[in-house]
């Protein structure tokens, strides 16, 4: 599974590179914090596929990076091949990008 580090997140958001981040967090924790991803909840991802592209870098995460971890082997199933998780997920985010950031 391809991993993308929070640093590395920063800098395709930075130089305004084109993907799609998708949080597969509850929406009550979406609400605490986010990264101003598409809020998909692990349990909808299959079902909500068709709003996840597959034809630019899709970037998926969560808390911690286990969950986003899951969906992205739940979605490689259903043949998407652009997908990466965010490697300790909005935890990783505050720790090293953000320590003002509001996280449960």
């Amino acid at each position: 599974m391809k991993e993308v580090t929070v640093q590395e997140l920063k800098s395709m958001m930075d130089r305004n590179e084109e993907f799609q981040l998708i949080d597969v967090r509850e929406p009550f924790e979406y609400e605490v914090s986010h990264l101003n991803g598409l809020n998909i909840p692990l349990s909808g991802v299959v079902i909500e596929a068709e709003k996840i592209s597959k034809d630019i870098p899709v970037i998926i995460q969560c808390r911690s990076g286990k969950r986003s971890a899951q969906a992205v082997m739940l979605l490689e199933q259903q043949g998407y091949t652009n997908l990466s998780n965010l490697k300790g997920g909005i935890l990783a985010w505050k720790e090293e990008i953000d320590p003002e950031l509001d996280v449960y």
